[in-house]
């Protein structure tokens, strides 16, 4: 083993990404202690996205302070790597911070649109902004207006909507945010496909977790649905029915919307940013990782993602998980060469989470062994 990659996203409520990689490249190094290991921890675009990068060579932390989503001022930060910026939404508007105070009707992603405008107005030309995790379902318009976005209602009083005033809603001008934005490129990372509003939408899927009842989802769903249409009677485009659109309380509606954004899969976005094609060069092998692998995982998310870049390169994959589900062998087509789990025996996830640590390290142990064996 002359060069291994270890490019993992994280083990929920285990094992971070960053942690995945210190605890493999340890073991690694025993049997390997020539080998060239890379780490690339990755993440989903919620929490620890920022993080995530901040780890990677040539990434700066920039520090700053924005409005959380009860419009109190926060400190928060983002990763800086030339003109290139990425961060997270959850940094100002993260469901674990409307802890005890939950309400999706009221919380606003304006302090998200405040980090967007420091690093723009501090040169960044691409804007990677990860969603996920939110405590918001405000459609994007909190940051909207953070931009410049300004909207009106029918009086033509100009108002920061939230989740409970989208349709009071009667017009909005982007000329501002067009002109603060007019040489940045605005990319989401989103790797779920609901749209805006429906049974498959913003509040019916998402808003129960960050505190709606029953009727308050109905009455979310039917404020998504005016500002759905109102934007499409102004742009005459569509957006509601955008996969991914439905993203973190509709931020991916309004990301392009009121922006002019796109939204992308995460991962592919991530491996982009990161020169993924290049690292892979001269690489015996690329080890991975995800709590869980089943058939939803080959919809793109972190493992066979990675599994198809290393597969055009001709680079063997291991996918090292907490579990694996029926349904994931289909990954083989797609790159992945083999799985390894960590648990060694069924138990509950709060005994499995004591002993995560240690049975990461043991199974990457075993990995090495084999391959120490094999190469023997």
């Amino acid at each position: 083993m002359k060069k291994i990659i270890l490019i993992p996203d994280s083990f929920k409520g285990t094992i971070t990404a960053g942690q995945f990689c210190t605890i493999s490249e340890k073991v690694l190094k025993t049997y390997f202690p020539e080998c060239e290991v890379i780490s690339l921890p990755l993440a989903d675009g919620g929490e620890g996205t920022t993080d995530c990068f901040l780890q990677m060579k040539g990434y700066q932390k920039v520090n700053t302070t924005a409005m959380n989503a009860f419009m109190e001022e926060i400190p928060v930060y983002y990763a800086v790597n030339g003109t290139t910026a990425v961060m997270e939404m959850a940094m100002c508007a993260s469901l674990p911070s409307a802890k005890g105070r939950e309400n999706p009707a009221t919380t606003t992603t304006y302090g998200v649109g405040q980090l967007v405008r420091h690093a723009v107005e501090n040169g960044a030309k691409k804007v990677i902004l990860g969603l996920g995790g939110s405590c918001t379902n405000d459609a994007g318009a909190g940051m909207a207006a953070a931009l410049g976005v300004k909207f009106f209602d029918e009086k033509g009083e100009e108002f920061i909507p939230t989740g409970q005033t989208l349709d009071r809603i009667a017009s909005f001008d982007t000329a501002e945010a067009v002109k603060l934005l007019a040489d940045v490129e605005l990319l989401a990372m989103c790797d779920i496909d609901n749209p805006l509003y429906g049974i498959n939408g913003a509040a019916y899927i998402f808003a129960p977790q960050k505190g709606a009842d029953a009727p308050m989802v109905e009455m979310l769903d039917n404020k998504l649905q005016h500002i759905a249409h109102l934007a499409e009677k102004q742009t005459g485009i569509n957006y509601y029915d955008l996969k991914g659109a439905g993203a973190a309380g509709g931020m991916g509606f309004g990301v392009c919307a009121f922006l002019g954004g796109s939204l992308q899969p995460g991962v592919n976005l991530i491996l982009d940013t990161i020169d993924f094609d290049t690292q892979i060069q001269g690489a015996d092998l690329v080890i991975t990782g995800e709590g869980r692998i089943d058939s939803q995982s080959l919809s793109g998310k972190a493992v066979i993602g990675i599994s198809r870049r290393a597969k055009e390169k001709n680079v063997p994959v291991i996918a090292v998980v907490g579990s694996a589900q029926d349904g994931y062998q289909a990954g083989y087509d797609q790159g992945l060469t083999a799985v390894f789990t960590t648990n060694t025996e069924p138990v509950p996830f709060e005994q499995a989470a004591k002993n995560a640590h240690r049975n990461l390290e043991q199974t990457v142990d075993n990995i090495a062994r084999l391959i120490t064996a094999l190469e023997g």
